[in-house]
């Protein structure tokens, strides 16, 4: 299984390669042989033959460059992506997959038009904060913290529901975006690190690309309580306090 991170070298700004060092761990953990593709910003992607593709948060000016680098492989990412193809793209990534992109300064950007949404980034202050943001198809909310400075309008199809933080607009109760296989989010932590059960969720559905069958309860249990034993225990303790901190 070849999985691609996108401009790690310049997308990387919380850390987000442990997200694809546990990711490769839990795959290679259920039999599933993986390769992580370290693709840099200086050369041109290639979608064609990749099972996943992640990209992390980045400065707003480094998000600018990656925008500009992927507008000339735009048709194919977006081929892939409504494709079904099974992607993850955490902080401002996702941002740049809009039609429009409006920097604190009032220009504009042209978005890869992916998706249908507008952003609005705005200079005064940064919005920050730790969330708890739910999704259907998983039990288990979804636990972070989300530093930005923009504003998401028109986005059709989220993937969060918002109990605690913020969502894409300024008094939105969604969070993110979904379309079949792709997620975006604002979650930083690292996002995979923080939430094993939706690490566990994206690594069955990959399984089941791979196996066509997806994980057992057993053997979601054993990852839960084996190589994710660590991650699920500070999931538990993290949620615990987020929920008492939403009763005050």
């Amino acid at each position: 299984m070849k999985i691609l991170h996108l401009y790690h070298d310049v997308m990387n700004l919380y850390g987000e390669y442990g997200n694809m060092v546990l990711l490769t761990q839990v795959l290679n953990t259920c039999g599933i042989e993986t390769e992580l593709i370290l693709q840099p910003l200086t050369q041109r992607p290639d979608f064609s033959e990749v099972d996943f593709i992640y990209m992390g948060a980045g400065t707003e000016e480094n998000q600018k460059v990656v925008l500009s680098a992927l507008s000339e492989a735009k048709e194919e990412l977006k081929d892939y992506i409504f494709k079904g193809g099974y992607g993850l793209w955490t902080g401002n990534s996702f941002e740049i997959l809009g039609k429009l992109l409006v920097d604190c300064e009032g220009k504009e950007w042209k978005g890869l038009e992916v998706f249908s949404y507008t952003v609005r980034q705005q200079k005064k202050s940064r919005l920050t904060g730790d969330a708890i943001l739910t999704s259907e198809g998983l039990k288990e909310p979804a636990v972070g913290f989300i530093n930005k400075c923009s504003y998401i309008e028109g986005v059709s199809q989220p993937c969060f529901r918002v109990l605690m933080g913020m969502g894409n607009e300024k008094e939105g109760k969604t969070e993110g975006i979904r379309y079949e296989n792709f997620t975006g989010t604002h979650l930083t932590g690292p996002m995979l690190v923080k939430n094993p059960y939706f690490l566990l969720k994206l690594v069955s559905d990959l399984v089941k690309k791979e196996r066509n069958e997806e994980l057992s309860q057993e053997e979601r249990q054993a990852l839960l309580t084996g190589v994710l034993a660590k991650e699920t225990a500070a999931y538990e303790v993290t949620l615990r306090e987020l929920r008492k901190r939403m009763e005050k």
